[in-house]
């Protein structure tokens, strides 16, 4: 841990000692202060940060479906899916606070589509409403949030590549598709 995060300023440094009743609860301690310490370093190498409780992604998902309507087809499937892809961590917020969850999604996404000023409307986890999550002060590291989203259309791309590979592949060694092949069953 030293060696990452301390930090000389004019010849001084800091240690911190962790003390715990038994060696799982000095191991949380430790996984607790390096997650301080991780936001603490993410907002000092970049300071920007976006409210949380689902706003941001609630309001990347109306952004993309009010896209996918401009388009027509095949060609908006990709938007609505990735705009239902971004409703999960609202969704999982509501059902881990014990609210109803469609109601407070279909609140929510009205609220989204009212206007730009409540953007940072999102779900209160403690209470389970519907929240001005900048009242709230509740904050998410900018870093964190779009790394979270680059890996996750990473991990989606990768997906879609070796689904290709594979289909082309049974193409391959079926002769043309059909399945059993002809005479199937035929004796």
């Amino acid at each position: 841990i030293r060696d990452r995060y301390q930090r000389r300023v004019r010849g001084k440094s800091a240690t911190i000692l962790l003390r715990g009743a038994s060696k799982d609860v000095l191991n949380e301690a430790e996984r607790n202060l390096l997650d301080a310490l991780n936001v603490t370093r993410n907002v000092l190498l970049d300071p920007r940060v976006l409210p949380g409780g689902g706003s941001v992604e609630m309001a990347l998902s109306h952004h993309l479906q009010e896209n996918a309507k401009k388009l027509s087809g095949i060609e908006q499937w990709p938007y609505t899916s990735v705009a239902n892809a971004f409703e999960v961590i609202p969704r999982t917020l509501a059902q881990n606070c014990g609210a109803n969850t469609v109601r407070l999604l279909t609140e929510l996404r009205a609220k989204h589509a009212t206007g730009k000023e409540n953007l940072s409307w999102g779900i209160d986890g403690e209470k389970g409403v519907l929240a001005d999550i900048k009242q709230l002060g509740v904050w998410e590291p900018f870093i964190v949030k779009a790394q979270t989203i680059r890996t996750a259309i990473e991990s989606a791309c990768l997906l879609l590549r070796v689904d290709d590979i594979l289909s082309g592949i049974s193409k391959k060694g079926s002769g043309g598709g059909g399945g059993a092949g002809a005479g199937a069953g035929e004796e």
